[in-house]
């Protein structure tokens, strides 16, 4: 669901993208200024651990282990001992990764006088139960949605009581995955959690409803938007790459790809369409109207500027190439892509990222979160490439010794029938292509769907810019005054005696 590698951006690159293209390198560099208009400054976090319980659920296994777990927390605008607790349950990376790119959460603590914390997930970033030992088997047992919450619920638990804040409303927030986690913590914890803005959750769609054709589907109606031709340049382009292929024209595809190595097998041809669609996956969850820093380095509207380089010439090769490099080349550095270490096959076919984190999010995707997503170049843009619960099932038992659980979420998080629950905003953007797995309709007036048209992937979440489209500054509105609704319905629930 996330790729965590790091592309530095290069501005100077823009004087030598001319003489590089007659190289024939691999020529995109994001040429977007850094500078953010309107861009407030994150409050300073100070960075902490908290001893944390190595398993909830099990008295006899680890005895009383703890391992450290890392969170943020930011009291700048907090009215002590009053003001509610805004909590981000953090997802698969780094924490201060979504710290920083989560900016609307600290403008909202600044106008209703919040503490901000944001929790790191165990098994990521620095919060590793058994350090380099982690990823080993079986250690990673213990890398569960379960365990994770309960994480979340003891630290905001302990906190509060550390902070003489025993009587303040705590709110979740999460992005992506950890929207899914906010949506659980309100679910599972009502008691400590008194509502949650879950912005571009798949609750629906990892918990294994719906259909497994519409995340590509959608990525490939991102591209189509901008142009129908575009679409239509991506297909072709795949298409060339097949007849290659097909006829072992292995030293040709090194050339028009800009390869290291020249494919040798079926397998490396494989590996390479999936570097390749990982590339357009995450221009369309990233089609921000600015340029970012967070999952990469993207300029501002990627799906437009790919969609430009894709009809730029009569060499859909080339242009396939050049695309690629806006997500795996953009400080222009390189000189050649390296198939398997840019990219890796997992268990997510929407890509796992690079690097410890991935090996994580590889796991969970062997057990509980459920990421059967296909293309099939019919009702999308993209080769076929299967995933089906069959591929799943044989990947994780050769990778991981287990059985994947595809019902597991549905069971234990309600799937689809969350009518009875309350306080969850559910906000999607049209451009996402995670977002027809969540919910986007409204289930009660505790249960809001709040869509927004020309948003991105949890473009709610990110700080106010001034290129925001009006849709995504409706929604933090509405979000900011259902929050603050229910603050002051708890503080009145907390008043009245028992």
């Amino acid at each position: 669901m996330w790729n965590t590698g790091r592309i530095l951006t290069s501005l100077t690159f823009n004087l030598l993208l001319f003489s590089i293209e007659v190289l024939h390198s691999l020529p995109y560099s994001n040429f977007q200024s850094r500078k953010h208009h309107g861009y407030k400054e994150e409050p300073q976090f100070t960075e902490k651990y908290f001893s944390q319980t190595l398993d909830h659920f099990n008295f006899n296994n680890l005895g009383n282990g703890t391992f450290s777990q890392r969170y943020l927390i930011s009291d700048k605008y907090w009215q002590k001992s009053y003001g509610p607790i805004f909590f981000y349950t953090g997802n698969e990376g780094d924490v201060w990764d979504f710290a920083l790119n989560s900016g609307f959460i600290t403008e909202l603590a600044a106008q209703q006088g919040a503490l901000v914390i944001f929790a790191e997930h165990r098994y990521y970033g620095k919060s590793l139960p058994f350090g380099e030992d982690s990823f080993n088997i079986p250690q990673i047992a213990l890398l569960t949605v379960e365990q994770a919450l309960a994480d979340y619920a003891v630290m905001i638990t302990e906190l509060k009581q550390e902070l003489a804040a025993s009587n303040c409303p705590v709110i979740v927030f999460g992005g992506s995955y950890g929207g899914m986690l906010s949506v659980y913590m309100r679910l599972k914890y009502p008691n400590i959690v008194s509502g949650a803005l879950a912005a571009s959750a798949p609750i629906l769609s990892i918990a294994g409803l719906g259909d497994y054709r519409q995340f590509f589907r959608d990525v490939t109606a991102d591209f189509e938007s901008v142009a129908s031709e575009c679409k239509d340049a991506v297909r072709a382009a795949f298409h060339q790459l097949k007849e290659l292929a097909e006829r072992r024209d292995y030293r040709g595809i090194q050339s028009y790809l800009s390869l290291c190595q020249p494919p040798s097998s079926a397998q490396d041809v494989h590996q390479l369409n999936g570097l390749l669609r990982n590339a357009f996956t995450l221009m369309a969850m990233l089609d921000y109207p600015y340029s970012t820093h967070f999952m990469g380095n993207m300029p501002a509207n990627p799906v437009k500027v790919a969609c430009d380089i894709m009809l730029r010439s009569s060499d859909p090769l080339t242009n396939l190439r050049n695309t690629a490099g806006i997500v795996y080349n953009s400080t222009g550095a390189l000189t050649c892509f390296d198939l398997y270490s840019l990219f890796v096959e997992c268990a997510d076919p929407t890509g796992c990222g690079l690097g410890s984190d991935s090996l994580a999010w590889d796991y969970q995707a062997c057990t509980e979160i459920n990421l059967c997503y296909e293309s099939n170049n019919v009702t999308d843009m993209f080769p076929p490439m299967a995933f089906n619960s069959s591929d799943r099932e044989l990947y994780c038992s050769k990778r991981w010794a287990v059985i994947p659980r595809s019902d597991w979420l549905k069971t234990q998080y309600w799937g689809d029938a969350l009518s009875t629950a309350s306080n969850i905003i559910f906000s999607n953007g049209n451009l996402d292509p995670w977002a027809n797995g969540g919910v986007r309709k409204s289930l009660s007036s505790s249960l809001v769907a709040v869509n927004i048209p020309e948003g991105a992937h949890h473009l709610d979440l990110r700080g106010s810019n001034d290129a925001d489209p009006v849709s995504v500054i409706s929604a933090r509105k509405t979000e900011a005054d259902l929050i603050s609704q229910w603050v002051k319905t708890e503080r009145t629930r907390l008043k009245k005696p028992f």
